[in-house]
């Protein structure tokens, strides 16, 4: 740019400029942010104990299912409709459907992913306070 020092700051003279790029800027951050909550909220690690009592009974700890890990690798409808109902708490998930090649067992057979054989790659973490 003619004229122009490293290091000097151009100004424009306009406020009117300066306060708009401002608020258009400060909005952006506002708007990326909420979009970064609701994305984390669509694909974060999903905590189930729906089948407490047999867990504790069992003496496993709950499931904490990596839902962001398998996002990455597959899309959304490798697993839903067909395997999993998009709605939290609809799906009926117990060791007993997973053995039997349903639920997670569908991938999780051996052949396609380790086998459920491994109960602490799944149930691995505590227990929330009931309520």
């Amino acid at each position: 740019m003619p004229g122009f020092k490293l290091g000097e700051t151009i100004t424009r003279g306009n406020t009117m400029v300066r306060k708009s790029l401002l608020v258009m800027s400060l909005a952006l951050v506002f708007i990326l942010g909420g979009a970064s909550n609701a994305f984390a909220r669509e694909y974060a690690d999903i905590y189930m104990d729906s089948t407490r009592d047999s867990m504790e009974k069992a003496d496993v700890k709950a499931v904490l299912f990596p839902h962001w890990f398998h996002r990455i690798r597959f899309k959304c409808k490798v697993c839903h409709e067909d395997i999993f109902k998009m709605k939290r708490g609809s799906n009926n998930i117990s060791m007993r459907r997973i053995m039997e090649g349903e639920a997670c067992g569908v991938c999780h057979n051996g052949q396609i992913a380790w086998e459920a054989l491994y109960c602490e790659r799944c149930h691995s973490t505590e227990f929330e306070p009931r309520q």
